[in-house]
């Protein structure tokens, strides 16, 4: 096993976190990524889609619908998970987890995002606060892998800042549809999606005059084209356009003006799964760094027996295995806090993780670039997972809230709860 490759609950070492079903899920996980994703990474990268067999796999393996995390969805999609290896009511966070973080060993962040990222924060809008309708036309075929989601909040104008969001909502006098108007940016899923969970404003100013609509592709006034973006190609980044679309109130997603509630329910979900991909994708870049200083001589000797190099790696590994503790951790407490508790608790120290694991993937991504030279400036070839994961970095450095508004949001959640608590500062 290379050094610093996987965590080092794969390595023998003892966990608290991992039971039976974990070993078996992450084996038979690794088995799927290894044969049906890997291999193909680079080509569906350079062609900028994902194969459409690839989602109806995915789901017939009972591994597509783990990206929402627990408790598993049984009434929705059954309870075959990973091939009949695992149990509903074994599944948890921690599966989840492992997931995120064999599926990104492939390392392309454009493949996990084209195939989980809108699914991921597209569909739980609907399964937690979508009417019984909503669930079953929607919800199902979306996790059979038969038809994508994605969610559209972020707007020309503006991304992290939500209540001020522009696109517009307005109910007809008969008071059977909406009108929307407005436009979307950066949707990930969007090209080829076929469904929108909207984020649009009903009411008035401010948060509490935001709606969460659900707008179909095959709706009249409905404009998707997709955007040149520096990496993640596989995830179809969108611009939307709405002109005078005429949404069925039906398609409403829970109660009108409290889509601010709805959109903040799933942001430490979010976060969680681009903390697992960025810490993986990190671990990717030092994998192969290490892999390559072994084998490369310069100056009569290997790369590895030069200080400066087994400096860089140490960098690097020290980074990735501090995230992966503090992940573990968190995801321990996602298995046993409710959902209530944990949005009032872990909102902080995930937004801390985010901050510091996206760093660590810049870090990681530049170091392993510096070791392997040119191999890292070229696409394809031994240096093509570097390559691309550098041009990708900026995708999980800004998305789900840039590191800069991660970071002041933690302290300021850490100083309203110390201050609740009469903390003597």
């Amino acid at each position: 096993m290379v050094p610093y490759g996987d965590p080092t609950w794969y390595q023998g070492w003892n966990s608290p976190y991992y039971k039976e079903s974990h070993y078996r899920f992450r084996e038979y996980v690794r088995k799927f990524v290894d044969a049906k994703i890997t291999p193909f990474c680079h080509e569906w990268d350079e062609s900028r889609a994902l194969p459409k067999e690839l989602y109806l796999d995915c789901a017939a393996s009972g591994l597509l619908p783990a990206v929402l995390g627990g408790p598993w969805p049984v009434d929705l999609v059954g309870d075959d998970i990973a091939g009949g290896l695992i149990k509903a009511s074994e599944f948890d966070a921690f599966h989840e987890l492992i997931l995120l973080d064999e599926f990104s060993r492939c390392g392309s962040g454009g493949v996990g995002w084209g195939l989980f990222g809108g699914l991921a924060i597209g569909l739980p809008p609907i399964i937690h606060f979508g009417s019984p309708e909503l669930r079953q036309r929607v919800a199902i075929p979306c996790l059979k892998g038969e038809k994508v989601i994605c969610l559209a909040i972020t707007e020309p104008t503006g991304g992290s800042d939500v209540a001020n969001l522009m696109c517009e909502a307005r109910k007809t006098p008969d008071g059977k549809h909406y009108i929307v108007n407005g436009e979307k940016k950066w949707i990930t899923n969007g090209v080829f999606a076929d469904f929108f969970t909207v984020a649009v404003r009903t009411g008035g100013p401010g948060h509490r005059g935001l709606s969460f609509l659900l707008i179909e592709k095959t709706m009249k006034g409905v404009t998707t084209r997709p955007m040149k973006c520096s990496g993640v190609w596989p995830s179809g980044t969108t611009y939307i356009t709405f002109e005078d679309v005429m949404v069925p109130v039906e398609n409403l997603i829970g109660e009108e003006n409290s889509g601010f509630k709805y959109i903040m329910y799933n942001f430490n979900h979010e976060r969680f799964q681009i903390i697992a991909q960025a810490n993986r994708l990190a671990r990717v870049c030092l994998e192969v760094a290490m892999k390559y200083s072994v084998k490369r001589k310069t100056f009569g000797k290997r790369l590895i027996e030069h200080g400066v190099i087994r400096n860089k790696l140490a960098h690097m590994a020290k980074q990735v295995e501090c995230n992966h503790a503090m992940l573990e951790q968190v995801t321990y407490q996602l298995c046993t806090m409710s959902h209530d508790e944990a949005r009032k608790k872990l909102g902080g120290p995930i937004a801390l993780l985010k901050a510091q694991t996206t760093q660590t993937f810049e870090l990681c991504a530049r170091e392993a670039s510096q070791i392997l030279g040119g191999l890292a400036y070229t696409r394809g070839g031994q240096g093509e997972k570097v390559e691309r994961l550098y041009r990708e970095v900026r995708a999980y450095a800004i998305p789900g809230g840039s590191e800069e508004i991660m970071l002041d949001l933690a302290v300021k959640m850490a100083l309203k709860e110390a201050i609740k608590n009469q903390a003597k500062l």
